[in-house]
């Protein structure tokens, strides 16, 4: 009895050692754990790494960290996407290919939400962190502590989904679980329950996140910064995190529901036992479809900065853009029944959505024509940053014009689930968020790291990727016209199989664009002292610390800036001086108020990860020693006070002088 209520339902059977790919995975990221675990051993940086980034509330820091994560899952949700594409490639006529179905199954669930929650989600934090403080003039984000809370969770969920991948099996239902198959009499597994408390966990993180962001940028504005003057980038997370704040509670709500029906036997979406599947659907697309423009607004906001840096002019249109972005932001809750216009909704009801699917694509288009207006006669430099912005107008142009087509409903209900819609959805996904995700982190990389990254090979990962992904997505189109279903892992018809050769072929190029950034960076960092960017700007001997590219203090701002433009550092360029400053002007330096490094993130965090995995085993002793060390971490840390510290003025003046150097 005492082992059942420790060791739940887990068993050693639970890890298929006869399978040679799990296995294999399984030992890879093993080899990488234990590598990393073993080089910070042998380098003696425990202390290093436990005080300067596990337990730091630096947004900075913790930026990267996101960054990190990001980045390593980008490998393990693309290594799903080539399993996929060759199994497909294979599969033809008698042949069978080399993956079960059960396991194809989960492999297609795992990608889409590993790269929707795990690489995309991210990615977009890691810019907020490194960028929404400096851009407003702000020190830090409003609640440090809560900062580092959101990025332990996010970073715990990632690591639960991993822990499928050898210990019990993931979801084989789809990235979105639809009922009756996720329910437990057709999904008894522990997949759905690896699906539901990953995602809970690192969706709780990403609703802190954004009630931390929308605070920060309403609250912590410097002077003189109304909402009209804010950069472009911060309009975007704004609007982003207010699709946050109300979207991802739907979502929290959705999968506690399903949880229940799984563990407790009850029966909300049991339609047998009086439940309803179709309140599932309406419920997770309530979440799903605000989900793709929680993700697309902050990539807009990166495109309207590198394209007004890069075309070296003034954004064109900045009001247009602003009320664009709060348009999509309403009209984003009113769309999601496009999603399953085949069920049975009604015409008028698929009429109204329909439209409104339309309708979305106007303030979209008025952004893109904005963009396009800016690098109009401007000096178009086509730095790598520009260059994801020039693929994401083409490869979102598609996406876009077939988005529009598939807002018919009877075109739909020629597409629904056909790799047509696969196609959509990518160029979408890719096109915008990724490309776009991709120009911020290596437009704003100076500002964290100090110097830049190297322009030729960021070049040919360009020239892989864009190549890779339309080798790679176009023939699906083609496909799915034909009528190939999306989620096949054989097909009968081998005259499909030379165009799943050639996407297959098309991933093969894209994971040469992706080892390309990897040997960018490397590249990048053995040469930093070549690649460090030494442009900052000089106004009458006194240095505008928002525009000087090496990564800013612990604190952002010695003194915190004035603004009364909306551009102020081109009407600074302008003017030769600081625009809303006197000329002469004194630098009045004064003690700066930070708050410590604290554990009570990653504790909380760590025992969350340890509660789901004991929920999804049933492992009713962990479980509840796991909930009672989270609430008493709470406890404590709430009523720790003295959490916070001081630095005298003299310490801020001279580490900005230092900086100013370093950066000038």
């Amino acid at each position: 009895m005492l082992e059942k209520l420790i060791f739940g339902n887990l068993t050693l059977s639970a890890i298929p050692f006869d399978s040679g790919i799990i296995m294999g995975a399984g030992l890879f990221m093993a080899i990488f754990f234990f590598g990393v675990l073993g080089y910070i051993t042998y380098e003696k940086k425990w202390s290093y790494v436990w005080h300067d980034w596990v337990t730091s509330v630096d947004h900075k820091k913790i930026g990267i960290m996101y960054l990190m994560l990001a980045t390593v899952m980008l490998l393990r949700g693309f290594s799903d996407a080539i399993l996929m594409r060759s199994q497909q490639a294979l599969a033809a006529g008698t042949s069978t290919g080399y993956l079960p179905p059960s396991h194809y199954d989960q492999i297609f669930s795992a990608h889409g939400v590993i790269m929707i929650f795990f690489v995309a989600m991210p990615f977009m934090f890691a810019l907020l962190n490194m960028v929404v403080p400096l851009q407003i003039g702000a020190r830090d984000v409003a609640y440090p502590y809560l900062n580092s809370l959101s990025f332990w969770l996010t970073f715990v969920g990632a690591m639960l989904c991993n822990a499928s991948l050898v210990i019990g099996d993931f979801a084989g239902t789809g990235w979105l679980a639809y009922p009756p198959l996720s329910g437990l009499y057709y999904s008894p597994g522990v997949g759905v329950d690896y699906f539901i408390w990953s995602l809970q966990i690192a969706g709780v993180g990403t609703l802190l996140a954004s009630i931390n962001f929308i605070v920060t940028i309403v609250k912590m504005r410097c002077k003189g910064m109304t909402l009209m003057k804010m950069p472009v980038f911060v309009w975007s997370v704004l609007c982003s995190m207010i699709l946050v704040a109300l979207a991802f509670p739907v979502l929290t709500v959705t999968l506690a529901l399903l949880a229940l029906d799984r563990m407790l036997g009850m029966h909300f979406f049991t339609d047998f036992a009086g439940g309803n599947v179709m309140m599932y659907v309406n419920l997770i697309w309530i979440w799903g479809h605000p989900e793709v423009y929680i993700l697309i607004l902050p990539a807009f906001g990166v495109f309207s900065e590198v394209v007004a840096t890069f075309s070296q002019k003034k954004l064109f249109g900045y009001t247009t853009m602003v009320y664009a972005m709060a348009i999509i932001t309403v009209l984003s809750f009113i769309v999601w029944l496009h999603h399953f216009f085949t069920m049975g909704a009604g015409a008028d009801v698929n009429a109204f959505f329909g439209i409104a699917t339309m309708v979305i694509a106007i303030p979209t288009g008025v952004k893109v024509f904005n963009w396009l207006f800016t690098m109009y006669k401007g000096r178009i430099i086509l730095a790598t940053p520009m260059l994801w912005v020039t693929a994401f107008f083409t490869t979102f142009a598609i996406g876009g014009m077939t988005g529009v087509m598939l807002a018919v409903p009877p075109v739909d209900f020629q597409m629904h689930n056909s790799l047509f819609l696969v196609a959509h959805f990518h160029n979408v996904i890719i096109g915008g968020v990724l490309f776009g995700y991709f120009a911020g982190v290596i437009y704003w990389f100076p500002k964290v790291f100090g110097f830049r990254l190297d322009e030729t090979w960021g070049k040919w990962a360009f020239a892989f990727w864009v190549t890779g992904f339309y080798i790679a997505f176009m023939p699906l189109y083609i496909l799915g016209l034909s009528g190939f279903m999306r989620r096949v892992n054989h097909y009968a018809n081998t005259m499909y199989q030379p165009y799943l050769i050639v996407a297959a072929i098309g991933t093969a190029i894209i994971f040469m664009g992706i080892v390309t950034q990897l040997i960018q960076l490397y590249v990048s960092i053995k040469n930093r002292d070549a690649l460090r960017d030494k442009t900052g700007d000089m106004w009458n001997g006194r240095t505008l610390e928002w525009t000087v590219s090496s990564p800013a203090p612990i604190y952002n701002f010695a003194i915190l800036p004035t603004v009364c433009e909306l551009d102020p550092f081109w009407a600074a360029k302008e003017a030769g001086r600081h625009t809303c400053l006197p000329d002469g002007a004194e630098r009045h330096y004064q003690p700066i108020h930070l708050p410590k490094n604290t554990p009570a993130g990653f504790i909380i965090a760590l025992f969350t990860g340890i509660l789901g995995f004991s929920l999804v085993w049933q492992m009713w002793i962990p479980g509840v020693v796991s909930f009672v060390v989270i609430i008493a971490t709470i406890i404590v840390k709430s009523f720790n006070t003295h959490t916070d510290y001081y630095l005298d003025a003299e310490t801020v003046k001279q580490t900005e002088l230092a900086h100013m150097r370093e950066a000038v």
